[in-house]
């Protein structure tokens, strides 16, 4: 038996009992089945950002490579076409998502669905936080909000699907009287005491944090840390596993870590482009360990290197749902664009894909460090854009070294091989889970 066999014996018995028990634990059937309830709108949401950044923005990558800037006069402008797709999709994620895990929990505890749903939205914006002028900023509706509105909605599905079990709370009504009439009176008072009661909590909560709210408090949190990191590559490895790893619960990791990090790698980056606007090289960089390194060699495909995951998926993977969404999501993971990877598999709360998840771009920023050390290809100092493809990125980033290609595509095929097993085994799971739901329905 070689390592690769032993190693995915291991990745066998090792999660894919834990993943079965997992995917049959309500609360992460509610979350996992609400991120594939909104595929479909997430997918229409990142194809518009692939055609806006991709194409229509002068800097994109097939723009800048085409010369469509030159060719085509204001062509950002057609960006507005396109862009209010994203404000039904992506940024109204958070929305859309605590309505229907609050509605999945109900369905799984046999309580009113539509109705929970609808009070979940309703405490979502409750506890949601004004502007200045009184208004609803959308800052946390989309991928930011989603921490907030999975813990919304498992709290409502569970606590007004049990008071609405309480016949001392259940308002009956005479039979002549409608049944949509009287199915609303039927959990009126639950709903009045669980809108009531957040809304108490939430004023306490302003309190401490200064009219923020739980979103504010969230983020202060999380972010806190951050700021004691120093700029080194152990930096660049601690941002982006936090960042993955706050995508793996819900929060865009990204946006999230972005203002901490800008300011900690700032100078360090702002130095490296001065050095190669009057040297010409970007040989000897005064700072090679920037997170420049992190988007050369660690986010091809977006985070947790998804292109990665997407030809594994391709290669390895039996499942035709995997590879429906799969083919769907190499357009925009060759971009670096993967909200369809993210929640339409999905990689958030799902344990099957956490380990690569985190691990892929932690191995491959390292590969592209050594490489940078060993001083066998340049540091990463020019600007390269986001939708650079993968391998590209550290191609151009350092100036057009050969070395640096080669590097690029060993780490996607780092990637790839990290990827297998973990897709291999989330195959073995799936198999086994449908087994058992096939025994289950004979029985």
């Amino acid at each position: 038996m070689n390592f690769m066999d032993k190693f995915n014996g291991l990745i066998e018995r090792a999660l894919v009992p834990l993943a079965a028990k997992l995917n049959a634990q309500r609360h992460i059937c509610a979350v996992r089945d609400a991120f594939i309830l909104t595929f479909p709108l997430t997918m229409a949401g990142s194809l518009m950002v692939l055609l806006n950044f991709v194409l229509l923005s002068p800097d994109g990558f097939i723009a800048n490579l085409l010369g469509l800037g030159k060719l085509i006069p204001n062509l950002a402008d057609y960006q507005a076409i396109f862009a209010p797709v994203l404000k039904g999709s992506l940024d109204i994620l958070a929305v859309m998502v605590v309505f229907l895990i609050a509605r999945n929990i109900a369905k799984a505890l046999g309580g009113d669905d539509l109705l929970t749903g609808l009070t979940a939205l309703s405490v979502f914006f409750i506890i949601y936080p004004s502007a200045v002028d009184g208004g609803l900023p959308t800052q946390y509706m989309g991928p930011q909000g989603l921490f907030v509105a999975i813990i919304v909605g498992l709290l409502v599905g569970e606590i007004l699907t049990k008071l609405s079990k309480s016949p001392k709370l259940e308002i009956k009504m005479p039979e002549q009287v409608p049944p949509a009439v009287a199915r609303t009176f039927k959990i009126l008072l639950p709903i009045i005491i669980v809108t009531i009661g957040f809304s108490v909590v939430n004023f306490f909560i302003l309190k401490v944090t200064d009219g923020g709210g739980i979103h504010t408090l969230v983020y202060n949190v999380l972010q806190a840390p951050l700021t004691k990191l120093g700029d080194s590559i152990f930096s660049v490895i601690a941002f982006g596993l936090i960042s993955n790893l706050l995508w793996v619960m819900g929060i865009h990791g990204p946006n999230t870590v972005q203002a901490v990090r800008d300011v900690v790698f700032a100078e360090a980056n702002a130095a490296n482009l001065k050095f190669v606007s009057e040297m010409g090289t970007a040989w000897g960089a005064p700072y090679p360990n920037t997170w420049a390194v992190y988007d050369a060699f660690g986010n091809y495909g977006g985070s947790g290197m998804t292109l990665g995951l997407i030809i594994a998926i391709f290669i390895f993977s039996r499942q035709r749902d995997q590879k429906d969404i799969a083919k769907l999501s190499l357009a925009p993971g060759l971009f670096n664009i993967n909200e369809s990877v993210i929640f339409g598999l999905p990689i958030v709360l799902n344990p099957m894909f956490l380990v690569p998840f985190l691990l892929v771009p932690t191995v491959n920023v390292l590969i592209g460090y050594f490489a940078i050390s060993m001083e066998w290809i340049p540091p990463v100092a020019y600007s390269v854009p986001w939708t650079t493809p993968g391998p590209l990125i550290p191609f151009l980033g350092t100036g057009g070294n050969f070395m640096a290609l080669v590097f690029g595509f060993i780490c996607l095929a780092v990637s790839v091989l990290i990827y297998a097993p973990f897709v291999i085994a989330s195959n073995k799971a799936a198999a086994k889970m449908n087994e058992t739901n096939e025994y289950t329905e004979i029985a």
